[in-house]
């Protein structure tokens, strides 16, 4: 497979992997101490063959899983340290990875066109922010990060996966049915995601309830788990909806039909579409209150055919890598014993 191929079959590749995206940080409710973002945005987060990986980088590259976990984890706790921890690691050791790849490929003498980075940083914004540019660039400048940086940091990112199909290229070619198996297993994460569209019931308690009742957000996010906590008990959703909710929606027992994705916060959106029809969600938490939750019907984007040449490789390199991702993990250990790295976070 020539290289440019892998390149662009590659950029296609990823959109399988996307990660849910951003919320404004919400204002917080008395209770666990919170963290004030993913991860502090200056200074060194490790140090590879002499190269600095800054935090900025790993705040940015973080700031999706974070801006979920914030969302569903309204008093924080352990379950939301752990899983952001694992997260954090989980960055650094990507980029960690890429610094040591980045040379190899450089031996190579190989660039990547400008074109194919910028079809990444699209799909980026397409499916971890709902297409919204203006939140991305705003995650940018949150984090430090210039879009000259940013180019260099998805430049590195397709850099890393050119070096993983380098390794496969050699491989046996799979069979139809192997082929056909693995697009079964990946056909829904290639989805056009933004035409995705979300049926579903809620009830929103808001930070502050504006009726003059004395409250304060512990008070109404107590209000919405003691929901949850019915709901969950069998009591009816439309019921408690009507008499609790602080939305236009409350009167029609807080359902909401045939929502577009994109009409949605992008984190709001993803926490939706990986929940089980019928299961109670939440209290899930925005800067403008608590919300419960429970998905009536989920219609996906389109996927690709498999027909598509594009796709069709990008299915293929999938199996191939699978059958020798032995020889590849052995390829970066090696390199990880070879290397000098210095972790600071």
């Amino acid at each position: 497979m020539k290289l440019q191929t892998i390149f662009t079959t590659l950029c296609l590749a990823a959109s399988a992997h996307a990660e849910p995206q951003q919320l404004p940080v919400p204002q917080p409710v008395p209770g666990p101490a919170r963290p004030s973002g993913p991860i502090e945005v200056n200074g060194p987060a490790a140090k590879v063959n002499g190269r600095i990986i800054t935090k900025s980088q790993v705040s940015f590259l973080l700031a999706p899983v974070y801006a979920q976990l914030m969302a569903q984890f309204p008093r924080r706790g352990a379950e939301f340290e752990r899983i952001l921890k694992e997260s954090r690691n989980k960055v650094l050791d990507e980029l960690i990875d890429r610094e040591i790849i980045l040379d190899e490929f450089k031996q190579i003498g190989a660039s990547i066109k400008p074109s194919i980075i910028r079809e990444e940083i699209d799909r980026q914004v397409r499916d971890l922010y709902n297409g919204d540019e203006a939140k991305f660039l705003d995650e940018l400048k949150k984090n430090r990060l210039t879009m000259d940086g940013y180019k260099k940091m998805t430049e590195e990112k397709l850099v890393v996966q050119a070096m993983r199909a380098k390794h496969i290229a050699d491989a046996p070619p799979p069979l139809p049915n192997e082929v056909a198996k693995e697009y079964a297993e990946i056909k829904g994460s290639l989805r056009d995601i933004s035409k995705d569209v979300l049926s579903f019931q809620k009830i929103f308690i808001p930070r502050s309830d504006s009726s003059g009742a004395i409250s304060t957000p512990e008070s109404q996010l107590a209000i919405a788990e003691d929901l949850v906590t019915q709901l969950q008990a069998g009591k009816d959703f439309a019921e408690l909806a009507k008499a609790h909710s602080k939305d236009a929606f409350a009167e029609s027992g807080g359902i909401q039909n045939n929502v577009p994705r994109i009409e949605l916060s992008p984190e709001f959106a993803s926490i939706l579409s990986d929940a089980e029809i019928g299961k109670v969600l939440g209290p899930l938490e925005d800067p403008q209150g608590f919300t419960v939750v429970k998905v009536i019907k989920k219609v996906p984007g389109p996927s690709p055919s498999l027909s598509d040449e594009k796709v069709q490789e990008m299915v293929e390199d999938r199996v191939r890598r699978k059958k020798t991702a032995g020889e590849y993990d052995r390829w970066i250990q090696s390199k990880r014993k070879r290397a000098l790295i210095v972790r600071f976070i």
